[in-house]
């Protein structure tokens, strides 16, 4: 089973032929509305690839939260532990351009009042993953992930967007998936290098680190690992981090190795790419498996 404590957001997405400079403003080509949030992503990408998925997390008593449910409660994620609270639905504006690039900007609202004591004790046992991300209040997440840890649960941190974080919460992690950006954070609140062996060594859990068209490295106390991307047609990179680390936890939750987990994750994340919007945009099992058949892993 997998356990999300993260964000549920609505997408607001505009496609424009380039990024705007600032001070500029662009006429989109077109607009759509639909349901985001790097927790409800990374949630409603494992479940689309099979796994048992509870979301734990907040959403507003407003017009925005039905929209923002939508999705997850169409891939079968339990809604249970999804509280309704005194703000906002989370929500945010995305740009996308002709290349696939993005700009967003996020307005948390209600992700800031989700609060770790929604995930019971009775949930965070060794058969559960917890996935977190950092747009919900950190000192919420941490106090998740440390007692996850304490109670035998497996625990990943996608650390997006990259924030500074405790060596003692770090510590308590099983996996840190970081891309290129926020392992160069992280690597710089460490004083160490950015590549996942570095990373490793200083902090002594497990470093996955994508590489965007290069791919994707891992270093842990017993694998080391690069594996290539899947190339595809680049259209929207929207969501394409929060599908890889979704099906990361689903695959590892079925008893892949590391190296096999990122291989599924990185097909899945390539499939993404090749599809405008967010949630909407998230492979299924079905997409997954038909692209996974002679796919290259290289163990270093």
């Amino acid at each position: 089973m997998i356990v999300v404590f993260g964000s549920i957001n609505l997408d607001m997405i505009f496609k424009l032929p380039s990024l705007p400079t600032p001070g500029q403003t662009l006429l989109a080509g077109a607009a759509k509305i639909e349901p985001g949030g790097k927790g409800a992503n990374q949630a409603v990408a494992a479940a689309l690839d099979g796994a048992t998925v509870i979301m734990a997390g907040a959403i507003g008593g407003d017009a925005l939260a039905e929209a923002a449910r939508a999705l997850l409660r169409e891939a079968g994620v339990d809604l249970t532990r999804v509280v309704p609270v005194g703000a906002t639905t989370g929500c945010a504006m995305i740009a996308t351009d002709a290349a696939g690039r993005n700009q967003i900007i996020v307005a948390p609202g209600a992700n800031l009042l989700a609060r770790s004591a929604q995930v019971e004790d009775a949930l965070l046992t060794p058969d559960t993953i917890l996935v977190a991300q950092m747009e919900t209040d950190p000192d919420e997440t941490a106090a998740l992930m440390l007692r996850a840890k304490r109670l035998g649960a497996r625990v990943i941190l996608n650390l997006a967007p990259a924030k500074p974080i405790a060596r003692e919460t770090l510590q308590a992690l099983d996996l840190l998936v970081v891309n290129e950006d926020e392992a160069a954070f992280v690597a710089s609140q460490f004083g160490v290098s950015p590549d996942a062996a570095s990373l490793h060594q200083a902090l002594g859990i497990g470093i996955v680190r994508t590489l965007g068209g290069a791919g994707s490295e891992a270093v842990t106390a017993i694998e080391r690992c690069v594996l290539p991307v899947h190339p595809v047609e680049v259209k929207d990179t929207t969501a394409a981090g929060d599908c890889f680390t979704g099906v990361l936890a689903a695959s590892l939750d079925r008893g892949l190795t590391l190296a096999d987990a990122m291989a599924r994750a990185g097909v899945a994340a390539s499939l993404c790419c090749t599809k405008e919007g967010s949630q909407s945009s998230l492979p299924s099992q079905a997409e997954i498996d038909a692209q996974m058949t002679g796919m290259p892993n290289r163990r270093l």
